[in-house]
C-alpha cells in the first residue's frame, strides 16, 4: 500500500486548513482533500462581506481572509488534491482508512478528519437550455467582486436575504439594478426591505426569468409574471442568481462506515472531535456536541482538538497538546522570514 498519512482531511474550509496547519505542526505526514477547485470553502460564497468576529483579527473580507487562511494552513506543505469528492469510507483489516473518490482515486490514512462544512455546496443554476453558455461572460452565481458591476444595468434573480444584501451591495456603484422573485414576498428583514427603497432598487414579486437572449453575452432577459402569465423583455448587462444551494451529503450516510449522526448528517461527537468511530473525527459545522460554537473562531478550536485526538490516536504517548507557536522551535526559521520582511 503507498502514500499512507497520518491524517487526511476532508474539507478544504477553515476548519481544514486550520487542522492542516495544526497537524503539519505536530509534525504528522497531511493530506487534504478538497471537492471544488479552490481552497476556502463556504467562505468563498461572500468574498467581499466584511468577517468581524475572528479573534485579534480586525475587520477582514472574505477574499483576504481565504488567502490568509490558504497561507498558514500550507505552511508544513500538507499534500493537496482538488476537484476530489470522496464517495466511500472503509477500514481495512489494517485499522487504515480508504477513501475512494468520484476520479476513482483511492487515499489512505491512519485518521480522518472530517471537516466538510454544511455539505458540498454548489450554487442551483437557471433550468434554461442556454444558460450555460454565458457562464462564462456575464451570467454569476457569485459575486466575486463588487466592481464587476460598476455602471451596469444588473438583473438579479432570488428572494433571499443573500440575494436582497447583493442588491444593497452592488446598487451604489450599478447603473440600475432590478431584483425579480418568484414568490409575493422577500425573505428577509424588514429593515433590507427598506434599504433597497433607498438605493434604489426595483423589486418585482411573482416573477421569473424564462429565456436569456444575446450572442455572446446576455443583452436582454425574457421575464414572466406567474400571476399573469405575462411576458417582458428587459435589456441587461449583467445577470446575478442566487437560487440557493445543492448540498451534497451522501457521504455521511453511505460511506461504509456505520458513523453516528445527528439529524441524518452531522457527526455526533464530542469536544475533543471524537466520532463512535476510531480514528475517525469531525471539525467545523459538521461535528455536533454539546457546547458547539457556530463561529469561525469554534472551527478552529474544534480543528486542533480533532488533531491532538488523531495524533494521540496515531501516537498514545504523545503530548496531548501541540507547544504553543511563541515557544515551538518550528517556528524558529520562519520567524526570522517574516521578521526580516517587516
Amino acid at each position: 500500500m503507498k502514500d499512507v498519512y497520518d491524517v487526511t482531511i476532508i474539507g478544504g474550509g477553515p476548519a481544514g486548513l486550520f487542522a492542516a496547519f495544526y497537524a503539519g505542526l505536530r509534525e504528522m505526514k497531511v493530506k487534504v482533500i478538497e471537492a471544488h477547485s479552490e481552497l476556502g470553502g463556504k467562505v468563498r460564497v461572500y468574498p467581499e462581506k466584511m468577517i468581524w468576529d475572528v479573534g485579534g483579527m480586525p475587520p477582514v473580507s472574505g477574499l483576504s481572509f481565504i488567502e490568509q487562511m490558504i497561507e498558514q494552513g500550507l505552511t508544513f506543505n500538507p499534500t493537496v488534491e482538488l476537484d476530489q469528492t470522496i464517495t466511500k469510507m472503509n477500514k481495512l483489516d489494517t485499522d487504515i482508512f480508504e477513501l475512494e473518490t468520484d476520479k476513482d482515486k483511492k487515499h489512505y490514512s491512519r485518521t480522518v478528519i472530517m471537516a466538510v462544512g454544511g455539505g458540498v455546496i454548489d450554487p442551483i443554476k437557471l433550468d434554461i437550455d442556454n444558460a450555460f453558455s454565458y457562464e462564462k461572460s456575464n451570467l454569476y452565481y457569485h459575486v466575486q467582486s463588487i466592481k464587476d458591476f460598476k455602471d451596469k444595468r444588473v438583473l438579479i434573480s432570488g428572494g433571499s436575504s443573500s440575494a436582497v444584501d447583493w442588491a444593497n451591495e452592488i446598487a451604489p456603484i450599478a447603473q440600475q439594478v432590478l431584483l425579480v422573485y418568484r414568490g409575493d414576498n422577500l425573505k428577509t428583514h424588514e429593515s433590507d426591505i427598506s434599504k433597497l427603497k433607498a438605493n434604489n432598487v426595483v423589486s418585482l414579486e411573482n416573477t421569473e426569468i424564462t429565456a436569456l437572449l444575446g450572442d455572446k453575452e446576455i443583452e436582454e432577459v425574457s421575464l414572466r409574471n406567474n400571476k399573469t402569465n405575462s411576458i417582458k423583455n428587459l435589456p441587461v448587462d449583467a445577470v446575478l442568481v442566487n437560487h440557493g444551494y445543492h448540498r451534497q451529503h451522501q457521504l455521511m450516510t453511505e460511506s461504509g462506515l456505520s458513523i453516528e449522526l445527528k439529524d441524518d448528517y452531522f457527526i455526533k461527537g464530542n469536544v475533543l472531535g471524537e466520532s463512535n468511530i476510531q480514528g475517525l473525527y469531525g471539525a467545523g459545522d459538521i461535528l455536533s456536541h454539546e457546547g458547539k460554537l457556530h463561529l469561525i473562531a469554534g472551527a478552529f478550536q474544534d480543528a486542533a482538538n480533532a488533531v491532538n485526538s488523531a495524533k494521540r490516536h496515531i501516537e498514545p504517548s504523545a503530548e496531548r497538546f501541540a507547544m504553543v507557536s511563541s515557544h515551538n522551535k518550528r517556528f524558529t526559521e520562519k520567524n526570522k522570514e517574516y521578521l526580516y520582511k517587516k
